[in-house]
Order: structure tokens, then C-alpha cells, then sequence
């Protein structure tokens, strides 16, 4: 059995929601809604994986207190306690926060969403990869333009849950092709 964990900011808990749709097999309206044909992937079999949890961690007091993140960044701005960072902050802060979640929970992939200005960063983490990326969309939180957050949020849900498919069948070639991705072996 495969433990996932996330401790996710702009995706809103939803990745975490989307796998465990996946892992229990869900169809229907509580079905996956992001991913529909899992076998162009591959043939893992997606039963082998176990939601351990996943947390919307939007706040440095979050990052501080629930991850237990000890002198985070400090963050450019905050909006109502929100974390904003720059892209490179956000590529930054998603790493830290995929490994205090890995630790916190002893899960086997582990995964950290946060985006403030600019693509946001994505990080997944299993005991060989770690993998950083951001989204293909620009959106600034501080704008406040709620289609473009949306259109960020949505991107970043879909690129991740894509990387991990492909990372669960082996397909590390595929992700290398992703734009704007670093993997590097642990």
C-alpha cells in the first residue's frame, strides 16, 4: 500500500480529495472529476494507494502550527494571515511544506501546493524523486481576480495529479517533458 499525504494552499485540499476518490474506487458524483481515463497512464493499480491526509494550509499560522514548520520564509505580503510569495518563494514553501507533511504523517509520496504571485509551486516528494513544478497559469492573489485564481487552482490540480499518475507507472520520461519541472533523484 502506497500513503499519500498533502498539505496543500491554492489547490484547496482538492488533490488529496481527487486521490482518495481514486484510491477507494469512487464513481458518480463522488467520483474523480479532474481525471477521467486513468488507463492512458498506465496499469498501476490505483487500489494500492491510501490517503493519509490532506490539509488546506492557506496560513503562515498553519505552516507554523499544523505542519510544524519552524522559521518558515517570511512571506512577502499577507492577506488575512494568507501566505503570499513570490514564484520562487512559492516553489520554495511548497517543498518545505511537502516534507513537513511526509514527516509529520511517515507517508510514501508526499505533496506541497502553494501559489501567491505567479505560477505557484508544486511538490511532490516520494522516497526516490523529488519533483518541483508550477502550474501553466499566471494569477496574482493579491489582484483578487477570482477566474484567473480559479484558472491556477485548476491547472495546478490537473498538472499534479498528472505527474503523480505518470509516476506511479514509471513514466519519468514523460514527466521530464512537463514544462517548467525539476526532478531530481534522492
Amino acid at each position: 500500500m502506497i500513503k499519500i499525504a498533502t498539505a496543500e494552499c491554492f489547490t484547496q485540499g482538492k488533490i488529496g480529495r481527487e486521490l482518495h476518490a481514486l484510491a477507494q474506487n469512487y464513481q458518480g458524483n463522488f467520483g474523480n472529476e479532474y481525471i477521467k481515463s486513468f488507463s492512458e497512464y498506465g496499469d498501476y493499480d490505483y487500489n494500492n494507494l491510501s490517503v493519509t491526509c490532506s490539509l488546506f494550509i492557506p496560513t503562515i499560522e498553519a505552516l507554523e502550527k499544523v505542519l510544524n514548520v519552524k522559521n518558515p520564509p517570511k512571506p512577502d505580503k499577507l492577506i488575512k494571515g494568507i501566505k503570499v510569495y513570490d514564484e520562487k518563494g512559492d516553489k520554495t514553501v511548497s517543498k518545505i511544506m511537502a516534507q513537513a507533511v511526509k514527516g509529520l504523517s511517515d507517508c510514501d509520496i508526499s505533496i506541497g501546493t502553494t501559489a501567491g504571485i505567479g505560477r505557484g509551486g508544486i511538490c511532490i516528494i516520494t522516497d526516490d524523486y523529488e519533483i518541483i513544478t508550477t502550474t501553466d497559469v499566471y494569477a496574482d492573489l493579491c489582484e483578487n481576480d477570482s477566474e484567473k485564481l480559479f484558472q491556477r487552482c485548476e491547472n495546478g490540480i490537473r498538472k499534479t495529479l498528472e505527474i503523480l499518475l505518470l509516476l506511479l507507472n514509471n513514466n519519468i520520461d514523460k514527466i521530464k517533458s512537463f514544462e517548467n519541472i525539476s526532478i531530481r533523484s534522492i
